[in-house]
């Protein structure tokens, strides 16, 4: 065998990231032995594998092909020191984690440490995209999402549910006044998102007894950006319990309307593909984020606390 693993390791590095420094930076190496490493390779294949211009990097036929098959062995060893750690019951290896902004900083990194002292061997890499992503394509072994799956060729694992509410910042309530009825949300700057639109419907009856869905104001594409604008007392805003446990508890933020709002959960789920076999990495992560958001019937304010406590 002519190449290394390392050298593997680095061609897939600087593909990943897109540049030399990039990949650096995640080898912890210097961008000229990543260079290095690279020239070494080609060297050994008697090929090149990437044109490298002042701006881009570029794979050739051959490193396409090489790079699909260096991407296969790489999985094969990390396969097989995993299967090694799980007869010792000790998982290792990279875990991608991804979750939209708001539940990772609320949800999942409070719990990080937790999770590491109970499997040190596990390396976690976290990204947060504010929609849906293909798995696939961005290289993510489970995905936590919130609400309604629509996604039939991903499996799902529930971890949890979420309640939602409407809050608004005292600071909001001193100068515009407190809203008596839905009717009166009209006349209020209501914060919202910019898409999907379900989730602009609020837990408070409009006509028979449905969700009532308003139209923003101020609308933004994250939850944790309308938190901050409600905590400015930039507007009125309906977010989920796991975001505002902790505004509430404090008096950042006070539920509006709280006797007729309805029972609105959002379902919290764990999701990979249907094709791929379950390692010991995303169960052991999937089940310890259940541990602390339970089923659903605790509700998010319970699991909340619990995590909360754990950071």
């Amino acid at each position: 065998m002519k190449t290394t693993l390392d050298e593997m390791r680095t061609l897939i590095a600087v593909v990943d990231a897109g540049a030399l420094s990039r990949a650096a930076d995640h080898l912890r190496l210097t961008v000229s032995a990543v260079s290095r490493t690279l020239g070494r390779l080609e060297h050994k294949l008697n090929t090149t594998l990437l044109r490298r211009t002042t701006r881009r990097l570029e794979l050739t036929e051959e490193g396409t092909i090489f790079l699909d098959r260096a991407r296969e062995i790489i999985a094969c060893v990390e396969g097989a020191e995993e299967d090694l750690s799980i007869r010792r019951e000790r998982p290792a290896g990279r875990l991608r984690v991804d979750a939209a902004t708001p539940f990772m900083l609320h949800g999942v990194v409070p719990l990080i440490s937790g999770y590491r002292e109970r499997y040190p061997e596990v390396t976690l890499e976290l990204t947060s995209n504010e929609g849906l992503i293909d798995l696939l394509e961005q290289r993510t072994d489970v995905a936590i999402r919130i609400g309604r799956l629509k996604d039939s060729t991903l499996h799902a694992r529930p971890i949890g549910s979420c309640r939602l509410r409407v809050l608004a910042a005292p600071s909001y309530l001193e100068q515009h006044g407190r809203p008596r009825s839905t009717g009166d949300l009209a006349q209020h700057v209501l914060l919202g998102f910019t898409q999907p639109a379900a989730l602009n419907e609020w837990p408070l009856p409009a006509q028979d007894d449905l969700p009532l869905r308003i139209t923003p104001t101020i609308a933004a594409s994250s939850g944790e950006t309308l938190r901050q604008l409600a905590l400015e007392g930039a507007g009125i805003v309906c977010l989920a319990d796991f975001m505002t446990h902790r505004d509430r508890t404090e008096g950042r933020l006070v539920q509006l309307f709280p006797t007729r709002t309805l029972e609105v959960r959002q379902p919290i789920n764990a999701v990979y593909y249907r094709n791929t076999a379950l390692s010991a990495r995303i169960s052991t992560f999937v089940s310890y984020l259940s541990e602390h958001w339970g089923s659903g019937a605790a509700g998010c304010d319970e699991a909340s606390k619990r995590s909360f406590a754990a950071s």
